[in-house]
């Protein structure tokens, strides 16, 4: 099983490509979308550059899932909606190739990785350098940050296939 873990932000969407054979997970790809710099003039230019970097990745890797981090709190509205504006991209992408779509609330990925909600982002890097066997730590938080989407998505189903099966 492949997932890609999202982890979306106007600013820097991380990414991250996780298999796993249901009992041990490793990382195949993670990294960062940055779009300071990106020449992108427009905030739909830099959309359109998170469109296309998703697809190639899911054309690239041929994941089996995309887990997306659910919006829970933002300090405002013009920053919610800017990143409902990126988590609608990153599911239009994963539609377009047919692709499911889980989302999980920060405080599910938290408790999934760590054992405890309210972690702080060290914690669960750690956790996420812990359960993938990393030896150095991935190039942002952000890509930390979807990596730990995906492995709380592997962990999500595997509870439930174990449910289905007891």
């Amino acid at each position: 099983m492949r997932v890609l873990g999202i982890d979306c932000g106007s600013e820097a969407t991380g990414y991250g490509v996780v298999a796993s054979d249901g009992r041990r997970h490793r990382a195949l790809e993670s990294g960062t979308v940055r779009l300071r710099g990106s020449g992108a003039a427009s905030f739909a230019e830099r959309l359109h550059i998170i469109h296309g970097r998703l697809t190639e990745l899911m054309l690239a890797h041929r994941p089996d899932w995309v887990a997306i981090e659910d919006v829970f709190y933002a300090q405002n509205v013009r920053s919610a909606l800017k990143l409902s504006h990126v988590r609608g991209v990153a599911m239009q992408a994963a539609a377009a190739q047919g692709l499911p779509v889980a989302e999980y609330t920060p405080l599910a990925i938290k408790s999934a990785l760590t054992g405890y909600g309210r972690a702080d982002k060290q914690q669960v890097l750690h956790m996420v350098r812990v359960l993938l066997a990393l030896e150095e730590d991935p190039n942002s938080l952000d890509a930390s940050d979807a990596l730990a989407v995906a492995i709380c998505h592997l962990h999500s189903i595997g509870t439930a296939a174990c449910a289905a099966q007891g």
